[in-house]
């Protein structure tokens, strides 16, 4: 007997934070909204991602401070960690938020619905749940389904002794030595969790530099603070194999022309993501798919008519907030808002949350000459201020990028204490179209960290006062 059809104005396949977001506003415009997730509201990044790490990373740091307590003029005794703990603390903030994700679906009236969904026709969405088929139909379908670890030949996690971001985050031992591969954010996050709480940890990339996606400067003075942490760092190295023993693993790892082995009790594979393209029932349309991402125009349509993507599943740069308002651009689009203007990703900050922080928005200083500007770059650095000095966290560096004719600030790095907080300064400053003449006009607060926003701004243009 064919199933009853429910019907939508729009449905949204996915309930991470583009997912949800999108239907969300979709509800605030008057739509009536549906989402399909088939595991967790949240997603990824609320359940898996961003949020319990950060959950594990603020451990690690109140570790950190407590194991230097001297300093500050405090005795702490007989200090330690209890790691079921600490995962649990994690795993409870994400269950908090992902519960709070559904309060907030309900109170806007968007219709919840648990399983698998996929294309089925045109404007109509089959979701299978234990065997039952569910059948919705909407003008309009938005594809957020989002993007998972990408494994390499050879180098599959299994869950036990070769880990993706799941096991790492809740893993069963603490491990006493790690393999992390890959040095984007996310195996630098966990190098520096597992590294601080005790764990023996040799990173491999296999480009030339730590933190790839950001400017050399910050990259470099990365690579040096995790060095001086105790972190091995190999760069240019590729990870050739790795053999599975009873309780540890051997990694064969190649590096200018030698092979080493290294015996370590854990691996973490951090090399990348893939796009959730499989199982959406996009064979037979029109949806283009490119390397693991469905290909879209600028406002988020596919070549299927009535079709969208957002998020991670329709490319980089793969963030939490990019497929928030990806989406909320998306369905503003639909609805037909004059206002709704194309997200400019060149624009949209990235942090990741080692120690020391690093964010950046905008173009690095060789991305900016390579586009043809001629640049100025003020740098200031953390020992030059008052609050870093105060909080001993006097360990950083804020560049900044200007286009030398038109005072256009094209970018802004940061390494050190709280910069995921403050590069959001710079990215309001890069979307209100601001120069060095209303950023050297500001007036920041003393003492704040801010303070070398400003200053660095400054030395782009002479003019520093502090250093």
């Amino acid at each position: 007997m064919p199933a009853e059809m429910q019907k939508f104005e729009v449905i949204v396949i996915g309930g991470g934070p583009g997912g949800y977001v999108t239907a969300i506003r979709a509800a605030q415009l008057g739509m009536k909204a549906c989402v399909v997730e088939r595991e967790h509201l949240g997603g990824i990044c609320l359940n898996w991602g961003c949020i319990p790490t950060k959950a594990l990373l603020r451990t690690a740091e109140v570790y950190r401070n407590a194991k230097h307590a001297q300093e500050y003029g405090l005795e702490i005794k007989g200090l330690s960690f209890d790691l079921k703990k600490v995962v649990n603390r994690s795993r409870k903030v994400s269950k908090q938020l992902s519960s709070g994700v559904g309060h907030l679906l309900k109170k806007n009236k968007v219709t919840v619905i648990d399983g698998h969904a996929k294309l089925k026709g045109s404007a109509t969405v089959s979701v299978e749940k234990d065997g039952k088929e569910t059948l919705l139909s909407a003008p309009h379908i938005i594809l957020a389904t989002g993007a998972r670890s990408r494994s390499l030949p050879g180098l599959e996690g299994d869950g036990k002794l070769i880990w993706t971001y799941k096991e790492a985050m809740v893993p069963d031992i603490m491990p006493k030595s790690l393999l992390v591969v890959g040095s984007g954010a996310i195996g630098i996050e966990f190098a520096s969790f597992y590294r601080t709480l005790g764990a023996e940890v040799t990173v491999v990339e296999v480009l030339d530099c730590v933190l790839p996606v950001e400017d050399a400067e910050v990259s470099t003075f990365a690579e040096k603070s995790f060095k001086a942490q105790g972190m091995k760092i190999m760069t240019s190295a590729t990870v050739k194999a790795l053999k599975k023993g009873k309780n540890n693993v051997i990694a064969t790892v190649e590096q200018g022309g030698k092979s080493t082995d290294i015996t370590v009790d854990r691996v973490i594979l951090a090399v990348g993501i893939v796009g959730n393209v499989e199982d959406l029932g996009l064979e037979g349309t029109k949806v283009e798919v490119d390397r693991t991402h469905v290909v879209i125009d600028d406002r988020c349509r596919t070549g299927e008519p009535g079709v969208y993507a957002i998020g991670d599943l329709a490319g980089p740069p793969w963030l939490a907030h990019k497929a928030s308002h990806e989406g909320i651009y998306c369905i503003e689009r639909v609805n037909g808002l004059k206002d709704a203007h194309p997200l400019n990703t060149s624009r949209i900050p990235g942090c990741t949350y080692c120690h020391p922080q690093v964010a950046s928005v905008g173009l690095t200083e060789a991305a900016a000459k390579d586009a043809g500007h001629e640049v100025r770059v003020g740098r200031f650095p953390f020992m030059g201020n008052g609050k870093a000095i105060a909080l001993g966290e006097a360990e950083g560096l804020v560049k900044t990028v200007f286009d030398a004719k038109t005072g256009e600030l094209l970018g802004a790095h940061m390494i050190g204490t709280e910069v995921t907080e403050l590069i959001q300064g710079y990215a309001v400053a890069m979307s209100l179209e601001t120069t060095e003449v209303e950023l050297m006009q500001t007036v920041f607060p003393h003492p704040t960290l801010s303070e070398m926003m400003h200053e660095s701004v400054l030395d782009a243009y002479g003019r520093a006062v502090h250093f």
